[in-house]
């Protein structure tokens, strides 16, 4: 599309249009379960289920509606799935959100985590809840950046990559590993409970680079649901008990990279999609009992993308992307649309907003890394044809923004991604045209910008509140993005550990998991 010097002031509501800014350069049940108790939980209650005492029926009106709005900013308040309640990772403006840490600065407290696990937390009322794998032997410790076979249980004979050397595959872990569900105090970090839901050696591979814990639980307040990939899903209540489990038998995954894709839940319903190279399935299981609803089984190879449950006008729907095809499903289980584009590796998250819905995929690896924005009511097969840039359902195409691991983010009308090796680019979210916010990137008509000079690569998705965009690099460093200032780089905070989760925004406070800890970060001078 036409590049153009399209600058616009953020807005941390993302459904809100922002304003155009002119120019400064002038151009256009489980076989093996046990839970250790800590302090017990009282959940805290729903303010609709008080009982409404008063003769005035006005003042009983007045009340409920108090109530009501006091559930809602509640709910607003906590963050119960990978991403965020929305999956668009963006908290409303608040002052005690921080623009600068480090690991003295800003830290209300920091805890210790054992294991590896990549899932990230996810956080209800006064507690948090992660996952985590820990061996009783010696793990390989991550390790940062892109490589290719180094790391992977299995390599290609595609020739597009040397034949691996001595120790460089990675072997399976034949050690006693536990499979554990962490519940942390908000106030305090302190570990409430600990339940293991697995124990043994590891019936499959995984890459150096994931871990056994890389998919994120979420929860509805009465129920926290933990999915291990290849091993199950278990559902707690808020004390840590055993409510029901669906295990899952292990599956290959593509070059023995294991699985990471993180449940979605709806209302009543909790969505698994479980794609690998045996057969993979979407299944559709009943929150408070596990009971099946529906399974369909997919014509799809390994991927890692985590669904997305798009509600709109029209209907409500579960998308999910797929390298072989992005497909959509209705609640009950049956095709809505589907259509084929994305890259040979899906990791991203679906999302939506400002009405459309965003699709992506990036593996670098690849010539043609896309972005597909759609618009609500598709039908059928919608898939672009040969130098199609749209039709009637896909409003935008753009054939080499996509990105490798993190999901983008729509911040106002900015879609911004930040992709694996330490670069940027904004487009506008409505249309996909680029935006060339300084005179250089004008002047060079490139859209991608680096974050800083010096940077180490790019897992965890970016994140967003009061005006900045905020980036977190495998070393552990967050660089600080300001939106009203052309997206240049206002602040770097470091934790100085390998970091490759995604945070979580609660009540005026950052949660980062990094390699060994849980951090909660808040601006303490307010």
């Amino acid at each position: 599309m036409v590049a153009r010097l399209s600058a616009r002031l953020g807005s941390s509501n993302p459904e809100r249009p922002l304003a155009d800014r002119r120019s400064r350069i002038g151009v256009g049940g489980s076989d093996f379960f046990r839970v250790l108790p800590h302090d017990p939980f009282d959940p805290r209650g729903d303010p609709m289920r008080h009982t409404l005492a008063g003769s005035s029926a006005t003042a009983t009106l007045l009340l409920a509606l108090l109530a009501t709005a006091t559930t809602v900013s509640l709910e607003a308040q906590d963050w119960p799935s990978f991403r965020g309640a929305d999956a668009l990772p963006i908290a409303d403006d608040d002052p005690r959100l921080p623009l600068t840490w480090s690991t003295t600065e800003n830290v209300v407290w920091k805890t210790p985590i054992d294991g590896l696990g990549w899932s990230s937390p996810v956080v209800w009322g006064n507690r948090i809840f992660v996952t985590t794998v820990v061996s009783d032997g010696e793990s390989q410790e991550p390790r940062m950046g892109l490589y290719f076979p180094f790391g992977s249980p299995q390599s290609t004979d595609d020739g597009r990559f040397p034949e691996p050397g001595p120790g460089d595959l990675m072997e399976r872990e034949e050690d006693v590993h536990h499979w554990l569900v962490y519940a942390l105090d908000f106030d305090t970090g302190q570990v409430v409970w600990t339940s293991e839901v697995d124990t043994g050696a590891p019936q499959f591979d995984r890459h150096l680079k994931n871990t056994y814990a890389s998919a994120t639980p979420v929860t509805d307040g009465e129920r926290v649901y933990a999915y291990f990939g290849n091993v199950g899903v278990f559902a707690f209540d808020m004390n840590g008990a055993l409510v029901w489990d669906q295990r899952f038998e292990p599956e290959d995954t593509r070059l023995g990279w294991g699985p990471a894709a993180s449940p979605v839940l709806h209302e009543d319903t909790l969505f698994i999609v479980n794609d690998n190279d045996g057969q993979s399935f979407v299944i559709a299981l009943d929150a408070a009992t596990g009971a099946e609803r529906w399974r369909r089984d997919r014509d799809e190879g390994t991927n890692w993308s985590t669904p997305f449950v798009w509600q709109h006008e029209a209907r409500t729907e579960l998308v999910t992307a797929g390298s072989d095809q992005v497909r959509s499903y209705d609640l009950d289980g049956n095709e809505l649309w589907h259509f084929r584009g994305l890259n040979s590796i899906s990791i991203p998250q679906p999302f939506s907003a400002n009405g459309l819905l965003y699709v992506t995929s990036g593996y670098v690896g690849d010539a043609v890394r896309p972005v597909f924005a759609i618009r609500p009511g598709a039908r059928g097969d919608i898939t672009l044809q040969r130098r199609q840039r749209s039709n009637d359902s896909i409003v935008w195409y753009q054939d080499a923004a996509g990105p490798y691991h993190p999901t983008p983010l729509v911040y106002g009308d900015y879609y911004f991604t930040l992709l694996d090796r330490g670069f940027f680019t904004v487009h506008d979210a409505r249309t996909g045209e680029e935006l060339y916010l300084t005179e250089q990137q004008v002047l060079s008509q490139e859209v991608r910008r680096r974050v800083a000079r010096g940077t180490g690569g790019f897992t965890a998705s970016p994140w967003a509140y009061n005006d900045k965009i905020f980036v977190l690099s495998e070393d552990g460093d967050t660089y600080v993005l300001d939106t009203a200032d052309d997206f240049n780089v206002v602040a770097t905070n470091s934790l100085g550990e390998v970091a490759m989760s995604s945070p979580a925004i609660a009540r005026g406070s950052l949660f980062v998991r990094t390699r060994s800890h849980l951090w909660r970060l808040t601006n303490q001078s307010r």
